[in-house]
């Protein structure tokens, strides 16, 4: 398998990299941890929780637990599209 971000997707995760550069001790955590575990994802997609059905298909999300961030995707035959990367702490889920 492989991953692809949504246009979206890459923007929120560019905004938290950039946050957690600027803000915290360890720049690069938030780009280190979401790698990872892209990474886990593409060796394990059904690896995250069902969140809801997105077009027909179940969309996963999965906790970075050290950024406190979700990772919301779907797969489409052999690929992970990460449709949202959002921070927990707002306590609601991305508009999808």
């Amino acid at each position: 398998m492989k991953a692809r971000f949504t246009p979206e997707a890459n923007e929120q995760a560019d905004k938290s990299d950039r946050w957690w550069r600027e803000h915290r001790d360890v720049h690069d955590l938030f780009a280190r941890e979401l790698a990872a575990t892209i990474a886990l994802l593409v060796g394990n997609a059904t690896l995250g929780t069902i969140y809801t059905v997105f077009h027909g298909q179940p969309m996963r999300k999965v906790l970075l637990p050290k950024t406190r961030h979700h990772v919301y995707y779907t797969t489409e035959g052999d690929e992970i599209l990460v449709h949202a990367v959002w921070g927990a702490p707002r306590g609601r889920g991305p508009k999808l």
